[in-house]
């Protein structure tokens, strides 16, 4: 990639949403549909001429469907407009976009039917703060781009005195999101310890997960250490973390499997990297503590 080319502010990127969220709370809340443009500030991201090239004229055509629960700030959100999606995977879904030279859409899904959404042929791409774990690496594809790992979410002050480590969870009742890896890997695996079980509650998005704490109706909650961290800045006091993340591991972009565009969105991702975006992207959302060396496929496995 060539240092000289051009800068260009990142395009728009065609949302086809559903829900509304004021963002002053810790998560987005669900409402009827709507639709709206985003559109970055980040300047250091143009279209590689290369990898345009090389995106499949049906692709071309139809532009990427990039499939996200948009209920989990920072990471994707909707704007005090209660239409537009922002957040860090907001910019960089319309920063691959135009390194590729494509039109994004994004279409608001709950996270537990993204994967099999994937695998029906619904959509193209799933960006929505999934781990890279062997086990979804048999039905889909990743490609990494972010580092994350589990933090524990508790009413503020911590009365308590949960832990993110050893047993306080058990006999409580902890907080997911559901198809989440806290719900699937985390919890089963301390409940083989726990004398006394963990009452798990599930819930579809982040909103409900935060407001289950918030309410009352659960002890403390699971969830992505920027997600977490981000709640509990946003809850207006109601919210605090408990200890530091544990478990951290690479977020990837899901594919279906075998997709020809596994290797461009790798790709895409190298450029963004070496002009500037990448690291802007994560700037602005204060999340450079996860970024990456090294963008790969499959890295579970």
């Amino acid at each position: 990639m060539s240092t000289l080319r051009p800068l260009v502010l990142l395009g728009s990127a065609t949302l086809l949403l559903a829900g509304c969220a004021d963002p002053s709370e810790p998560t987005g809340s669900s409402a009827g549909a709507s639709s709206a443009s985003a559109t970055a500030s980040t300047s250091a991201v143009a279209e590689n001429a290369t990898l345009s090239a090389k995106v499949p004229p049906a692709v071309k055509a139809s532009g990427i469907t990039v499939a996200s629960d948009v209920s989990y700030p920072p990471m994707n959100f909707f704007a005090a407009d209660n239409k537009t999606v922002t957040g860090a995977e907001a910019d960089l879904d319309t920063a691959l976009g135009t390194v590729l030279g494509v039109k994004v859409t994004i279409v608001n899904v709950p996270f537990d039917s993204i994967i099999p959404g994937l695998q029906a042929g619904k959509y193209q791409v799933g960006i929505s703060s999934f781990t890279d774990t062997a086990e979804r690496e048999k039905v889909v594809d990743f490609v990494t781009y972010f580092n994350a790992g589990t933090s524990l979410l508790v009413p503020a002050g911590n009365p308590e005195g949960l832990k993110p480590e050893g047993d306080s969870l058990c006999g409580r009742t902890v907080a997911v999101a559901k198809g989440s890896t806290q719900a699937l890997v985390d919890l089963p695996a301390r409940a083989k310890t726990c004398k006394t079980p963990i009452k798990v509650s599930t819930f579809p998005d982040g909103t409900g997960v935060n407001l289950a704490v918030t309410s009352g109706r659960a002890d403390a909650a699971l969830g992505d250490s920027p997600v977490a961290a981000y709640a509990a800045k946003q809850s207006r006091g109601k919210l605090d973390v408990s200890g530091d993340s544990y478990g951290n591991a690479p977020f990837g972009i899901a594919v279906p499997k075998n997709s020809e565009l596994t290797g461009l969105l790798k790709s895409a991702l190298d450029d963004l990297k070496a002009s500037g975006g990448y690291k802007q992207i994560l700037a602005k959302w204060g999340l450079e503590s996860g970024a990456l060396d090294d963008f790969e496929i499959n890295a579970a496995s």
